[in-house]
């Protein structure tokens, strides 16, 4: 406890350049699909330094489907506006559809982000 008898206030740690994309992803994806698996490592070329990010995300159920179908449709023509990041690439790698024995759309797809300076 602070000398005023208030709990210390928990420090906000600054938000990366993942976790920005990742809110850019859940909101291009209506909020119907979830994070399973994020990897992230570092990239560059002679001109360009960034990173490549690999998710997959899950859509459950049918109404989750449909926004994971749009999802798929949508991701590589979208303009992402994610600060001091370009997203240079961005691609569907693979998609899996189960009916059984309850609906879900498991999306695969990679971005390339560069720093935007």
């Amino acid at each position: 406890m602070s000398s005023e008898g208030k709990p210390p206030r928990p420090s906000r740690g600054r938000r990366s350049a993942g976790d920005r994309l990742r809110t850019a992803l859940m909101v291009l994806s209506e909020h119907q699909g979830q994070v399973i698996t994020h990897t992230e490592k570092a990239w560059a070329s002679i001109t360009f330094a960034g990173t490549r990010h690999s998710l997959s995300l899950l859509f459950a159920g049918e109404e989750a489907m449909e926004a994971g179908e749009r999802f798929i449709a949508a991701l590589p023509d979208h303009e992402f506006a994610i600060p001091g990041q370009l997203v240079a690439d961005a691609c569907i790698v693979e998609v899996e559809h189960r009916l059984s024995p309850s609906p879900r759309l498991v999306v695969q797809c990679d971005l390339l982000l560069l720093e935007d300076a």
